[in-house]
């Protein structure tokens, strides 16, 4: 007898590790306010995995695990996904009121890094459409300081 527990649950955990990086960029850029967001993952993903407990058998046990594990990430990583977006590290939608807010205060950019083409160096402040360091849009002719280089590693990774 052929098992295919296995293939099912590996076969959700990629399409759900696709879905939720996918899903989160989507959410954060589009919604006004992440909490309602966060909360309905944390809660959808805790009760998919009471579910796994008492499922009928192992296929359908693990593929709500799986599910449910993934959507408690996602609540996680929607939080984290709002830090980058502050920092410059993911695009700033200037639409949605929240990120106009942190397009005013600096160090948003509307840029999407994972956008454009490799470059085998880090991006140059005077590349992107808005300076990280002033918030405001950059005059390609205007001068970059040394210090306004964005890091694409830390620690020389």
């Amino acid at each position: 007898m052929l098992q295919f527990a296995g293939f099912w649950m590996a076969l959700v955990m990629f399409l759900g590790i696709w879905w939720g990086h996918v899903s989160v960029r989507w959410l954060e850029y589009r919604i006004r306010v992440i909490w309602p967001s966060i909360v309905a993952l944390a809660v959808a993903g805790l009760a998919l995995n009471v579910y796994a407990l008492f499922a009928p058998n192992l296929t359908i046990s693990g593929v709500s695990s799986v599910i449910g594990v993934t959507l408690l990430w996602d609540a996680f990583e929607v939080y984290r996904q709002q830090k980058r977006v502050q920092k410059g590290h993911a695009p700033a939608n200037p639409r949605n009121p929240r990120h106009a807010a942190y397009l005013r205060a600096g160090g948003a950019t509307t840029d999407d890094l994972l956008e454009r083409e490799p470059q085998g160096a880090p991006a140059a402040a005077d590349t992107l459409s808005v300076s990280r360091t002033t918030g405001r849009r950059r005059d390609i002719a205007e001068p970059v300081a040394k210090s306004a280089v964005i890091r694409t590693t830390r620690g020389g990774m």
